[in-house]
């Protein structure tokens, strides 16, 4: 399994514990190879990481920007990712094990204490097996793919 990480200006610092974390733990990450700036752009960061995660097999993504909302709406154009702005571990629990998502998005200003068991959850939780579970991903999938509108 490989972790994709990238963040704008505003969550440097919590990238680079997240990424010694995880490399302590000896779980595989890659930075996202954009150079961050003052007034960088969260879209490019959350479109590359996307591109990446679904380029990937068993690959997974954390996007950080001030406060996770940007960065969930951006990846959630990818076709093909699922991205929860995430707050705790139980919103990283059900983003995956719910609606399987393959990418997380949070605050720059996440606790480092916090961070970490989001990400060991995100990591560590297995994807959807419930029918109600998977019967709504795919109704997500076949809608994001123009074969779903029973509303």
């Amino acid at each position: 399994m490989t972790i994709y990480i990238a963040t704008d200006h505003t969550g440097i610092a919590l990238k680079k514990e997240i990424i010694k974390y995880l490399k302590d733990n000896k779980i595989a990450v890659e930075e996202i190879g954009l150079d961050n700036y003052d007034l960088d752009d969260y879209p490019d960061f959350a479109f590359k990481l996307c591109h990446l995660v679904l380029n990937k097999e068993k690959a997974l993504g954390i996007l950080i920007c001030g406060n996770g909302i940007g960065m969930s709406i951006a990846a959630n154009k990818v076709k093909g990712i699922r991205c929860a702005r995430v707050l705790n571990s139980d919103d990283a629990f059900k983003a995956k094990n719910h609606n399987e998502a393959n990418v997380i998005a949070m605050a720059s200003t996440t606790d480092i204490k916090d961070a970490k068991d989001i990400v060991d959850t995100f990591i560590s939780t297995k994807s959807a097996s419930v029918a109600r579970h998977l019967k709504r991903v795919a109704k997500i999938i076949k809608y994001e793919n123009g074969e779903y509108n029973e509303l």
